[in-house]
């Protein structure tokens, strides 16, 4: 694999001292952006790695030691809650929105389909005072973790004391998810020129996709980090988006663009999960987009609202979207619980 700046994270060894270095914790890949995350505040450190994932997978910070973070972000599945619309948590009540993917959150500067936080180490806090996610307090998180066996010494090995404050609990579990970066799909290798050919559909694919898809879902992490309305049908719950957090009335009705890395294992999609296919997802943009208040002006450009796709454009463009699928991120012993 071809990577730009590596984050000293583990030394490296010469031949002649012994077996090869263990793969560096996080890199940042040739063909991505700088980070917008501050690793100098939270530098990533095996223990600290070990400790985030221990907490990611223990169900013991929800209320009842029923609900991990792991519950709805499972890697097989691209960190996402495979097979369910929207959230479903502790006492098996269901949330509003669907799980958004755990995967290069060092690009990332705001999370959730909101935008509700702005720091990843904050993001942890929500899922766990959420009622019907975690269902607990962060405090009483803590308390648990006090008086675990093998927690203060976990954090020992970490942070050099058993201390087990906010600040080092939120840490360890940013430190466990800045590593769960997916850049080694059969797209990356090829605009690394790392010897992937794709086919004929593929090649019609990505240039359909650059042509119709990539003002917004752009860059290396195919999204342009926005909020927009893409013009789905209002049902069920009245869920206003981006307003919620701004109370702007441009804002109605708007979500953040997600990235697509993994995309065809990630289902299902939108913000409330409606769609259980990329086909269904195509199809939408091609002749289900409504009219509704704020939608995309990317989606008001031609006769009727939407995005002209033939039948054809649409399997190409499905022959791509799985040309970013990570198997060696889907795989990683090392994401597994431990």
């Amino acid at each position: 694999m071809m990577f730009g700046l590596v984050v000293g994270l583990l030394s490296g060894c010469s031949p002649s001292d012994g077996p090869p270095p263990a793969e560096p914790l996080f890199e940042v890949p040739a063909n991505f952006p700088a980070p917008t995350y501050d690793l100098s505040k939270n530098p990533i450190t095996q223990e600290g790695f070990e400790l985030g994932r221990a907490l990611f997978y223990d169900p013991i910070l929800s209320r009842d030691r029923t609900i991990s973070c792991g519950e709805c972000h499972s890697q097989s599945s691209g960190f996402t809650h495979h097979g369910h619309d929207v959230s479903h948590g502790i006492d098996d009540r269901k949330g509003t929105r669907n799980s958004m993917p755990v995967q290069n959150m060092a690009w990332e500067s705001e999370f959730f389909w909101d935008g509700g936080v702005g720091d990843l180490d904050f993001v942890s806090i929500a899922p766990i005072e959420n009622p019907v996610e975690m269902d607990e307090k962060t405090g009483n998180v803590l308390e648990k973790l006090r008086k675990s066996k093998s927690y203060p010494g976990k954090f020992k090995k970490a942070f050099g004391s058993e201390e087990i404050t906010t600040e080092r609990f939120l840490k360890a579990l940013s430190q466990f998810m800045l590593t769960l970066v997916s850049a080694d799909s059969r797209y990356d290798k090829f605009v690394r020129q790392e010897g992937e050919v794709f086919t004929t559909d593929e090649r019609a694919g990505l240039t359909i996709f650059e042509q119709k898809c990539a003002s917004c879902h752009a860059g290396a992490l195919f999204t342009d980090g926005s909020y927009r309305n893409n013009g789905l049908p209002i049902q069920g719950v009245k869920d206003l988006g981006r307003y919620r957090i701004t109370e702007q009335q441009t804002d109605r009705y708007r979500f953040r663009v997600p990235g697509l890395r993994n995309v065809a294992v990630t289902a299902p999609y939108m913000h409330d999960g409606r769609f259980y296919t990329l086909e269904a997802v195509l199809d939408h943009y091609e002749r289900g987009v409504q009219k509704t208040e704020n939608l995309d002006r990317l989606l008001q450009k031609n006769d009727r609202p939407g995005i002209p796709l033939s039948s054809e454009e649409k399997r190409q463009l499905i022959a791509f979207l799985h040309t970013l699928t990570d198997q060696s991120f889907l795989q990683d012993t090392r994401f597994a619980a431990p």
